[in-house]
């Protein structure tokens, strides 16, 4: 009998507060279970992950979770005994945390990860990621030589391909899209008669950012236009859901929950409808699958909605939600960082007055990104299938 293909997931997590997290690491499961049927293959998961009070919401007899900590992988008995044990790395970096932005200190555990998945001759795969920006000359340096190591290389959107030949890797990486496209939806719930909008407001932006001190730049007053768009929603007769989808119960964190922002507003705004504090990822997602109309500041919660046909506004405040929705060619993006108030509800307004246009370009984007995630599925399998 063929022994299981043995995969360690990097960078994974099975039960982050942030559930855009989260669906990442569902997702990549949920691609490897279908290569292993493919390949006539059982597969045993290994997933690193930090020991969070949330109840793990990823299960299975081929699931088994390590606690990650800075002393587990400095024990010999530890990381890296647990990477001789396998027979590849998969490495998503917690979708977009592969840049020298956050901190010398993030940077260089990440760094260290790799480097000793490299040393034990273990196949590493990058999974579909953003990549960068890299602005010091030494990170720069670190990420090339590390890329260039790697077995598999995909990313999740244009920008960071281009980014990728600025590094000078010698080897074009897979232009694929983000492996939430690809996570399971969980039960759509029953609301009644609509029309039902989701609004996804960020705790992080609600309260000015990790200092309070608008480090992401934006150009109007977030609290002011969540406001005013709720209002403008019930004025077209829309139940609004207030939907949360970084769910922080307490601890140093607490300032990124949504949850806490949105039972705010519920309490504001009569008639809003609070969704609830969700479990799992795709608990989220079928929540969301069940709009008529969405817009929200969490990347993953829009891709949530635009993997299940829902029209969708995306409330960007970094790159990375324009890289990811215009490399599929959906350009309805509103850019908090760069536009005004009035131009963000001018575009929201055309899009609810166009929703059934909107959900077409969503459907047509949709399937375009899982014809590039198909790519980094079958370099993934092909990869797999000579281990």
């Amino acid at each position: 009998m063929t022994r299981p293909l043995r995969v360690l997931l990097l960078m994974h997590s099975t039960r982050s507060h942030n559930l855009g997290v989260g669906a990442l690491s569902v997702a990549q499961v949920a691609i490897l279970r279908d290569i292993a049927v493919r390949l006539d293959r059982t597969i045993a998961i290994t997933i690193a992950d930090y020991p969070d009070a949330r109840e793990p919401y990823i299960h299975g007899d081929d699931i088994r979770i390590v606690p990650l900590s800075g002393k587990w992988i400095k024990r010999r008995s530890g990381y890296w005994a647990e990477l001789r044990r396998q027979d590849a790395v998969i490495d998503i970096g917690g979708g977009d945390s592969f840049a020298d932005i956050y901190g010398p200190k993030r940077l260089r555990l990440m760094l260290a990860l790799k480097a000793l998945a490299h040393l034990a001759g273990k196949p590493f795969v990058f999974a579909p990621q953003t990549v960068g920006p890299f602005t010091k000359p030494t990170s720069r340096i670190a990420a090339r030589i590390h890329l260039n190591r790697c077995a598999l290389v995909a990313v999740r959107d244009e920008p960071s391909r281009i980014h990728m030949g600025e590094l000078g890797i010698k080897a074009a990486p897979i232009l694929a899209s983000d492996v939430a496209l690809r996570m399971p939806c969980g039960p759509k719930p029953d609301l009644g008669q609509g029309p039902h909008v989701g609004l996804n407001v960020s705790g992080l932006l609600m309260g000015g950012g990790y200092t309070g001190k608008n480090e992401f730049g934006l150009g109007l007053d977030y609290p002011a236009l969540i406001d005013d768009l709720i209002r403008w929603f019930q004025a077209q007769g829309a139940t609004v859901h207030l939907i949360p989808h970084v769910i922080v119960p307490d601890g140093p964190m607490a300032g990124e929950d949504d949850l806490r922002a949105c039972a705010a507003l519920a309490d504001r705004h009569r008639e809003t409808v609070l969704a609830p504090s969700f479990a799992s990822p795709p608990e989220a997602k079928g929540y969301i699958s069940a709009m008529d109309f969405f817009l929200g500041a969490r990347m993953h919660a829009c891709i949530a909605a635009f993997s299940t046909g829902v029209p969708v506004v995306p409330m960007a405040y970094s790159r990375k939600f324009a890289g990811l929705f215009g490399s599929l060619g959906f350009d309805r993006t509103v850019d908090c960082t760069r536009d005004d108030a009035a131009t963000i509800r001018s575009a929201v307004e055309t899009a609810w007055v166009d929703r059934k246009a909107v959900a077409e370009e969503t459907k047509t984007a949709h399937v375009a990104g899982l014809v590039r995630l198909a790519s980094y599925e079958a370099a993934l399998s092909d990869l797999l299938a000579t281990l």
